[in-house]
């Protein structure tokens, strides 16, 4: 009986430690932002106050399913967006919350608005405005259309 309890109890801290989150984009819209004065650029940025829900996934191995955009469309900025570019966060009237920046660990061979499901470490970005709000780094990728 006692091998059977270490057995099970070694089961869930290998879960918990192995498992990773799923992410929708309601909880990524956990943020508020307000204008700031950024002396680099002499410009007002919205800038990001995380809310307590998302801040507990910060550096956190998650999951979340989006569509697949090369930014650059040179394969050097990668993003993932609650919606296909047409009415993405820069070229439609989306906020900031509905884009996540991610560092792939090799170039994937998607193609911009095919569905994707990415897995990543998250990071929130409140003060580098050269970056996203939403950072998922040492991504994978999987395409789910």
């Amino acid at each position: 009986m006692h091998r059977w309890l270490v057995v099970c109890l070694m089961f869930v801290i290998a879960q918990s430690l192995f498992s990773q989150s799923k992410l929708t984009w309601d909880d990524l819209a956990d943020v508020e932002f307000k204008p700031e004065y950024n002396e680099k650029y002499d410009v007002h940025f919205l800038m990001p106050t995380f809310g307590e829900k998302i801040k507990t996934y910060h550096g956190k191995k998650v999951k979340v399913i989006g569509y697949f955009l090369d930014i650059a469309g040179t394969g050097e900025v990668f993003l993932i967006s609650s919606n296909p570019m047409a009415s993405c966060f820069f070229c439609g009237g989306a906020g900031p919350e509905s884009i996540i920046e991610v560092n792939f660990t090799k170039t994937p061979s998607f193609r911009t608005d095919q569905v994707v499901e990415v897995t990543g470490t998250l990071r929130l970005n409140r003060d580098d405005v050269d970056h996203c709000n939403y950072i998922l780094n040492g991504a994978l990728g999987e395409l789910v259309n």
